[in-house]
């Protein structure tokens, strides 16, 4: 696997991703996140370059400081060809008794795939199933908001508030995030 960490191709990847959506959107918002300063210190892998089978977003290794931690352990996919699939998970660690892992992805044969590599090492996994929908129109809220009540950006002064009430949060790396 390739790591990219040149802008362009960072830049000509979000291209070709955002015209898969919504398939791609897991992979597409760490490609962003990564090509605008990477306060996560994540990467983005493909098994080529430019013409690439399988796209890959993780956590930088050197990061994988907990094995029980999903939420460090968390890879997002997107692949054109379920062989390149098959064989990365065959290839990787992240699917071992030793460490707890979520891989996110929005293609039908993933879970497959996954429980074809987890049964093979014997391993009984989990997987749920989601579906992104994006319409032109947003939605509109169902009820009316409080009175006083009012949506507006996230700013970095923010960030202390949503560290401490994030399910996630309450740490350096999510607040860093």
């Amino acid at each position: 696997m390739l790591i990219l960490r040149c802008p362009a191709q960072l830049q000509l990847l979000e291209e070709t991703l955002r015209k898969s959506l919504p398939t791609t959107l897991p992979v597409l918002g760490t490609v962003m996140t990564v090509a605008r300063g990477n306060p996560a210190s994540h990467e983005v892998l493909v098994d080529s370059w430019p013409h690439f089978g399988i796209v890959l977003t993780r956590l930088r290794p050197e990061e994988h400081r907990d094995p029980r931690d999903y939420y460090t352990n968390q890879l997002s996919v997107f692949y054109r060809d379920k062989g390149a699939l098959q064989a990365l998970l065959e290839g990787t660690e992240a699917v071992t008794r030793e460490r707890a892992f979520q891989i996110l992805g929005m293609q039908d044969e993933l879970d497959e795939a996954v429980q074809e590599v987890a049964s093979a090492r014997g391993l009984k996994v989990e997987t749920i199933r989601y579906r992104a929908m994006m319409s032109p129109k947003p939605p509109q809220p169902r009820r009316q908001m409080p009175p006083g009540l009012r949506l507006s950006p996230v700013s970095p002064s923010h960030v202390p508030l949503l560290n401490a009430t994030w399910a996630l949060g309450g740490n350096a790396r999510s607040r860093a995030f």
